[in-house]
């Protein structure tokens, strides 16, 4: 069976920005605080766990946004750096609070503005910028729904009849 420009526009009609943000942001939170409890308990920080974040943020804006356009790798490579900032403040928190004697909870509540630049210099490496740049291209890559054959040419037909260009 061949699938017309109706096809097309259905899959265009289907995608959802807003769902795909409310799922990643939701990765990110648990990701963060996963990211954190396995440092704690193992006392080492593990700056390659970006790009698992990366994979998951991806899979999950296709599975929530079921995007076909531009939009949604730029969204999965924007959260994921932002995800990727977030988890190492939760884990820098977690190892703070552990030195200190004190929760995450309350070290996190008690950052300012002052603290930034401190944890810019003492807990950012280059490699969590290599790893975050490259998680954010992996989200990327995973972000768009995977379409058959029969649909990708829908939606090609459906943008050639509407004039839409890709993009």
């Amino acid at each position: 069976m061949e699938l017309g420009p109706e096809d097309g526009k259905r899959l265009v009609d289907l995608q959802s920005l807003r769902d795909a943000l409310v799922a990643s942001l939701i990765v990110v939170i648990l990701f963060s605080i996963l990211w954190a409890m396995v440092s704690t308990l193992t006392s080492r920080i593990f700056p390659w766990m970006t790009i698992v974040l990366g994979i998951l943020a991806g899979l999950v804006i296709r599975r929530a946004g079921r995007g076909v356009d531009w939009r949604f790798p730029a969204l999965a490579a924007s959260v994921t750096l932002f995800g990727a900032i977030a988890g190492n403040v939760v884990v820098a928190a977690a190892f703070t609070a552990a030195a200190l004697d004190t929760s995450t909870l309350e070290v996190l509540g008690a950052v300012t503005s002052m603290t930034w630049p401190v944890f810019f210099d003492e807990v950012i490496s280059a490699a969590d910028i290599v790893y975050a740049i490259f998680a954010a291209a992996t989200a990327a890559f995973y972000a768009n729904k995977r379409l058959s054959r029969g649909e990708y040419l829908a939606l090609r037909k459906w943008r050639e009849q509407e004039d839409i260009r890709p993009g």
